[in-house]
């Protein structure tokens, strides 16, 4: 595992270090992370955590795919949460996943910048 928000020798096992490759992939995650963390808020107030889970688990793969690891941990956390019966650690998970996200995004601009 990295100390940075995205793994790039991992990313690099898929792309085979193809900068434009990764910039590519690194910018579809970008625009994923901020759908889902959304998707994530308005499951929440439906309290429906069949969706959540699906939300959950698809973060989880796209940012274990990555090579986002802690965000792909968070997910995993998250993924068993019930929004219907605990909607404080629902949103709870949110809010970490969030974090992790805002920090991968971070990397993703640094990335594309450089």
């Amino acid at each position: 595992m990295a100390d940075t928000p995205v793994d790039l020798a991992h990313l690099a096992r898929y792309t085979g270090g193809d900068k434009s490759l990764n910039a590519e992939i690194l910018r579809l995650f970008d625009g994923q992370i901020t759908e889902m963390v959304e998707q994530l808020r308005s499951i929440i107030a439906q309290r429906d955590p069949k969706k959540w889970r699906q939300v959950t688990h698809t973060i989880k793969g796209a940012a274990r795919g990555v090579g986002a690891f802690a965000m792909g941990q968070a997910a995993a956390d998250a993924e068993p949460v019930d929004p219907s019966a605990h909607p404080d650690k629902a949103d709870q998970a949110l809010a970490t996943l969030k974090n992790q996200g805002e920090a991968v995004q971070a990397f993703i601009a640094d990335y594309l910048a450089a």
